[in-house]
């Protein structure tokens, strides 16, 4: 079996210090974190910007501060921004990060009902248009899908051209309008995927652990993180994000598994070389 990536999404956009005080705000906190987790086996940290206070933000100049502070900290890890941002930021705000050429990114495959009146949108026309940023300055994209419709959404994309192989999926459960945290939906999803692609699995909230061992168990990778998760045991935070990057390397080892360095990571997305 292919060595474990593991992705550490260190922020998110609508978790709060008042959740859990670890949540990074400013860039300190960003690096404390994205060390924490690359110093626990993560090889790749998936980013959220946000602004000294805490508000979501996808400002392509507190991307690059964030992203500069975080690789002279961990230079050998893969940043991902993220391109979804957060409810109401239009395609144009959602694209900044990309200016940056990082060597990989978010790429939302569908719209989603987030609950109450959001609506997370993903129209047809914007997914083209974000592939194709991503294409033309050779960001690997990383297929975020939260439904079975998601999924044949980027196949569809692929077959036309707009999606270049080799393909790397994220699929999402648990949230709120997506396919539901189970065993069942999981293994739905994962075999509508094609034969040769990769994925993570990300869980929202107490099915973050248990979808991420079944993902190591289905050849998969798991993401862990406050995105996803503040904590480590009910009603107990976590402290860190490598808190939780630990318990997987450790649950990891003990199904004989061995964890991947970012540039093995690398290798096994078929991403180019580091520049």
């Amino acid at each position: 079996m292919s060595k474990i990536i593991i992705t550490a999404a260190i922020s998110g956009a609508e978790v709060t210090q008042a959740m859990n005080p670890a949540v990074p705000y400013t860039v300190d906190q960003f690096v404390r974190e994205a060390k924490s987790a690359a110093d626990a086996g993560a090889a790749i940290i998936h980013i959220h910007a946000r602004e000294e206070d805490g508000t979501p933000t996808q400002d392509r100049e507190r991307f690059r501060v964030l992203i500069d502070a975080i690789r002279d900290a961990c230079p050998e890890v893969i940043l991902q921004p993220s391109t979804g941002g957060a409810t109401g930021m239009t395609a144009k705000e959602r694209l900044q990060p990309t200016e940056l050429n990082p060597e990989m990114a978010s790429l939302d495959c569908g719209t989603m009902n987030f609950g109450g009146d959001e609506i997370f949108v993903n129209t047809e026309n914007m997914i083209i248009e974000f592939a194709a940023r991503m294409k033309e300055r050779g960001i690997k994209p990383e297929l975020e899908c939260f439904d079975k419709s998601h999924i044949d959404m980027a196949m569809r994309l692929v077959n036309k051209g707009h999606i270049d192989r080799p393909l790397h999926f994220n699929i999402v459960l648990g949230v709120n309008g997506g396919a539901a945290a189970t065993p069942r939906d999981l293994l739905f999803l994962r075999h509508s995927l094609p034969a040769d692609a990769t994925f993570t699995v990300s869980a929202m909230g107490r099915h973050q652990l248990a979808m991420n061992v079944m993902a190591m168990v289905l050849g998969g990778h798991p993401r862990t993180g406050f995105e996803d998760n503040l904590q480590y045991s009910r009603r107990v935070n976590a402290e860190s994000n490598g808190m939780l990057v630990a318990r997987l390397v450790r649950i990891a080892s003990e199904m004989g598994l061995e964890i991947a360095s970012p540039d093995e990571a690398r290798e096994l997305l078929q991403m180019p070389p580091r520049k």
